[in-house]
């Protein structure tokens, strides 16, 4: 996937010194580096036992899936109820 990312001048310099200096692209570097501080915050929440932010928005809502299927069964049964002449 492409994005842009806005970086200070310093700051982009001193990773292409650095990418180079260990024969590897922009691209990589970056890549390396993001994929290791998302490793480090996991562990982090895993050792404090805390849940990622967005779970307390969205992760939570995992435990409803029996109620939607519960919704789509009393759904269901409406739909069996109606007439005939009130079906298109």
């Amino acid at each position: 996937m492409k994005t842009t990312v806005e970086l200070p001048d310093a700051t982009f310099r001193q990773a292409k010194v650095l990418a180079s200096s260990r024969g590897m692209t922009l691209k990589q570097l970056f890549t390396e580096a993001l994929e290791d501080r998302l490793r480090r915050d996991a562990a982090d929440r895993a050792r404090a036992g805390r849940e990622a932010p967005w779970m307390a928005g969205f992760g939570k809502l995992a435990d409803l899936s029996a109620e939607n299927r519960r919704l789509a069964g009393v759904i269901e049964e409406e739909f069996e109820r109606l007439a005939p002449d009130d079906v298109a």
